[in-house]
């Protein structure tokens, strides 16, 4: 009982992003993106960063990896800011049709794999 208690209180203790964290069985990894844009905002959160990515006709929702591990393959938040262009390569999302999964990201002419 004691055990099942502690895990109670750590669930409660998780941010509601970390318990919420979704799979990524929702991207269509049949369909593989290449988009080249303007960053509009970027975000350095856990689970995952995100780059709001303004495209010609469409702004999409770029997930990336979680923000250590993106700072271990050498990219740094500062990296990813407001007004830069970025290529961004991977999945769509199957129900949200502005939001994709980031395998690798370019910005400033270097590549980061992200997966």
């Amino acid at each position: 009982m004691e055990m099942k208690r502690t895990w109670i209180g750590l669930l409660a203790a998780l941010p509601f992003s970390a318990i919420a964290h979704h799979g990524w069985s929702e991207y269509d990894t049949t369909r593989a993106l290449t988009l080249t844009g303007t960053v509009a905002e970027s975000g350095w959160e856990h689970p995952h960063g995100f780059v709001k990515l303004e495209t010609p006709g469409k702004t999409w929702i770029v997930v990336l990896a979680p923000p250590s591990r993106m700072e271990n393959r050498g990219l740094q938040k500062a990296a990813i800011a407001s007004g830069m262009t970025a290529t961004v390569e991977g999945f769509p999302n199957r129900g949200k049709p502005e939001e994709m999964r980031a395998e690798r990201i370019t910005v400033g002419g270097k590549t980061t794999e992200l997966r």
